[in-house]
């Protein structure tokens, strides 16, 4: 007989929040398993059961996963007490449901994926997966000799030591300044930008070209597009992983 899954996870998978949301959601109260309200962890959902939150009876729901380019001056959360504009301004409504796979600050742009799949972005995002992300960081003059040597033995941080597990120098388009692109899997809230306060260095800008397998590619800023199944079906195997890890 099928044990079945943790409510959180079947509430994650259906589309209906992250896991930690799941989880609040379980606590007060708000979700019902075949009529009965639950209110503790680790209940498990099986076969056939109907499961409710708020009332509305909550269906699996088919993975989706898209990929959007976020321009600067967004910031990543529904809704902002500041009245600043959100990356779910950038989507049509039927996406507006989908949550967002880690985040970018409001003056970084680049590749931020987002999902109905909580239970994938949960794992994908927990420091023992160690996702690879990608970074273009455009720099104002010219950098120190020593900036590649110090990003790959790591800078130390208030909460820790950063280190890059790749990163090169380029000439940066039109000349201006020069190109750093910068490999990390912590994805630590702005650590790119506090490692380069650290060594000295200014940042014109900042850009994610990558996360996980996944590449920004040609999107412009304020555009999106699905993931192709091929790229469903590794970020899918990322996940498994990292669990694993």
């Amino acid at each position: 007989m099928s044990r079945g899954i943790r409510l959180q996870k079947y509430l994650a998978s259906a589309g209906v929040a992250s896991r930690r949301a799941c989880e609040k959601l379980i606590a007060a109260g708000r979700v019902r398993v075949d009529g009965e309200v639950v209110s503790r962890q680790g209940v498990r959902v099986r076969p056939g059961s109907v499961v409710e939150v708020d009332g509305q009876p909550v269906e699996p729901a088919a993975p989706r996963w898209i990929a959007l380019h976020k321009p600067t001056g967004y910031v990543c959360t529904r809704e902002d007490p500041r009245g600043r504009p959100t990356v779910y301004d950038l989507l049509p409504s039927a996406l507006r449901s989908l949550f967002h796979v880690g985040r970018l600050d409001i003056m970084s742009e680049g590749l931020l994926l987002l999902t109905n799949d909580g239970e994938a972005a949960h794992r994908l995002l927990h420091p023992s997966s160690e996702t690879p992300r990608r970074y273009e960081v455009l720099l104002v003059g010219e950098p120190p000799p020593d900036l590649i040597r110090r990003l790959l033995e790591g800078v130390l941080l208030e909460d820790g030591l950063a280190v890059a597990d790749g990163a090169r120098l380029e000439p940066s388009p039109g000349g201006r300044g020069t190109r750093l692109v910068i490999d990390l899997h912590e994805g630590r809230n702005r650590e790119i930008r506090r490692m380069m306060d650290a060594l000295g260095v200014r940042i014109r800008s900042l850009k994610r070209l990558a996360f996980g397998t996944v590449e920004l590619g040609v999107l412009r800023p304020g555009e999106w597009r699905e993931l192709s199944p091929e790229e469903c079906s590794e970020i899918a195997a990322e996940a498994r992983e990292g669990e694993q890890r």
